[in-house]
């Protein structure tokens, strides 16, 4: 009898809050990324204008690249790629998706969340996108019911061969996700705001992922 393919390990995908500092943060990200196998962290700059948003990116790319992760921005697609970037993140389901692909496919990452409904989900899915993000805030920093995107996640691992991120609410939502088929596991202000410090957070969650992979 052939065996089933075993699944790929769950990866751990870190949200940056929203920086206009990049010198400042850098303690905490580089906490982070040497506590575990980190695969891909989203950046969102503040900036004014494309020169600036460039220079953030310019700042923190090596250090997230240095670590073995992808660099993805969040916004500011116009400066992405000359920034040095891995690719950009869209936050409004189908917007600038189209437009996005256009530019940086397949040289590039291109992710999309803000996923509203099944049909735009599935919509998505035949685009050509690298990875759905589902659970991840509002721009008013609200969270969706963790069941939903539980329930998300599990119809996405079950039809769809297109990755999927989950994003995690707190530390103890991550097995939760992972069980529930996710490729990626999301974390936000979990690990920024952890009281023992982001790296003791990815550590915890690194560990956590690790006991869910199937022995050799």
């Amino acid at each position: 009898m052939a065996e089933t393919p075993s699944r790929p390990p769950v990866q751990i995908y870190l949200v940056t809050p929203a920086i206009d500092d990049v010198a400042a943060f850098l303690p905490a990200l580089k906490a982070a990324l040497a506590a575990g196998e980190v695969a891909c962290v989203l950046f969102t700059p503040v900036a004014g204008d494309d020169a600036s948003a460039k220079k953030l990116i310019k700042e923190i790319a090596p250090v997230v690249q240095g670590a073995g992760a992808a660099l993805l921005v969040s916004g500011w697609s116009a400066v992405v790629a000359r920034a040095g970037a891995d690719g950009v993140h869209l936050n409004d389901g189908r917007k600038g998706l189209t437009d996005a692909l256009d530019s940086f496919k397949p040289e590039r990452i291109v992710g999309a969340g803000g996923i509203r409904t099944r049909d735009d989900a599935m919509t998505i899915a035949e685009s050509g996108v690298d990875y759905v993000m589902f659970g991840e805030p509002a721009r008013d920093g609200r969270l969706p019911p963790l069941e939903g995107v539980v329930e998300r996640t599990a119809w996405w691992a079950e039809l769809f061969e297109v990755p999927c991120v989950a994003f995690a609410p707190d530390l103890a939502a991550v097995p939760l996700l992972a069980d529930s088929g996710a490729d990626f596991v999301a974390l936000g202000n979990a690990v920024w705001h952890h009281e023992q410090g982001p790296a003791e957070a990815v550590a915890l969650v690194d560990r956590l992922l690790k006991q869910r992979e199937p022995a050799p």
